[in-house]
């Protein structure tokens, strides 16, 4: 499948970021390289150092500056990805078997934080206060976001509110550190800062509401993931927490029931209990109001190729179905 186009502006920027990142795994412990070079043989869609990329340009700041930094936030989304397979016990991600299937818990966990110590290592070799700051202030987030994941398995109660907290810190926060970078680099106002944290936010969450129906609308060979496996990890995710709030009875008593002890058994009902609530065109509704909503905070910045990518990386985000 061909790249979408707003790839283009920095293709071959993004191609030294990942030789940034193989850098990182050049260890005298064979074993690091060992993951490294398994987790990042099949790239992802690499959204957030791509977004890093795009900011940049808008402040016509794509040097090496910005390549590292899009490196850094790749980096901390892949830590972010092997502690997540190990707290999920996730055996497939992007159609491999992920490394903890491979190599266990315990060397998926370390070699995670030495990839996130890794990115700080960059961070600060580029020697910019506001950014290590920002970096600083933000990450926590994204572990708080886990954690209250973790906090709400099994919960039929969560509602819409406080799912949206949830995948704001876990997924919300790291699109808005990687969209802010650019307009840091190149000392834009503060206005501009809180544009383009606006638009990653908004960004991020609609990722999240998206990636969250394909859990029962895609198929394993698009998304790389087995499906059922938020069902059977208790994820209270939006089409689950639509589709409860709509049903009742009995068809709500089993919906529950499925969640809380995590019967991936029930899946098929409870996909045909979203199709019949039409849960995923409510969230998918949701997703493109949150697109609307990162797009009102580009429209402070004048009109540029790099505006226009931005605009079409967003909508792509709640087009996708992988």
């Amino acid at each position: 499948m061909p790249l979408p186009s707003f790839y283009s502006l920095v293709n071959d920027k993004l191609a030294v970021v990942d030789e940034v990142i193989q850098a990182q795994f050049h260890s005298k412990t064979d074993l690091i390289n060992e993951i490294g070079l398994h987790i990042f043989q099949k790239k992802g869609k690499r959204l957030r150092p791509l977004l890093v990329l795009l900011g940049a340009g808008l402040f016509d700041c794509l040097n090496g500056d910005s390549i590292s930094l899009a490196a850094v936030v790749e980096l901390i989304h892949t830590t972010t990805l092997l502690h997540d397979d190990v707290v999920d016990a996730s055996t497939l991600r992007r159609g491999k078997k992920t490394a903890n299937t491979v190599w266990g818990n315990e060397a998926s966990v370390l070699v995670g934080d030495y990839l996130y110590s890794r990115a700080f290592h960059l961070m600060v070799e580029l020697n910019n206060f506001k950014i290590l700051k920002l970096f600083s202030d933000a990450t926590p987030h994204i572990a708080e976001g886990e954690v209250l994941q973790l906090q709400n398995r099994h919960n039929p109660d969560l509602d819409e509110e406080n799912y949206l907290q949830i995948i704001q810190y876990k997924t919300g926060i790291l699109f808005s550190i990687a969209a802010q970078l650019g307009a840091l680099l190149a000392e834009k106002s503060a206005a501009e800062i809180q544009a383009m944290l606006n638009y990653g936010m908004h960004l991020g969450t609609a990722f999240q509401m998206v990636d969250d129906t394909l859990d029962y609308i895609a198929k394993t060979e698009t998304t790389g993931k087995n499906l059922g496996d938020d069902l059977a990890e208790g994820k209270t995710t939006l089409p689950l927490i639509y589709a409860m709030k709509k049903c009742d009875g009995e068809e709500k008593a089993r919906l529950r029931d499925a969640l809380i002890h995590g019967k991936k058994e029930e899946f098929q009902f409870i996909v045909k209990m979203i199709e019949s609530t039409h849960a995923i065109d409510y969230v998918l509704l949701s997703a493109k109001q949150e697109i609307q909503k990162a797009l009102q905070a580009l429209t402070i910045f004048p009109a540029s190729v790099y505006r226009e990518a931005l605009t079409e990386l967003a909508w792509f985000t709640v087009e996708r179905r992988a």
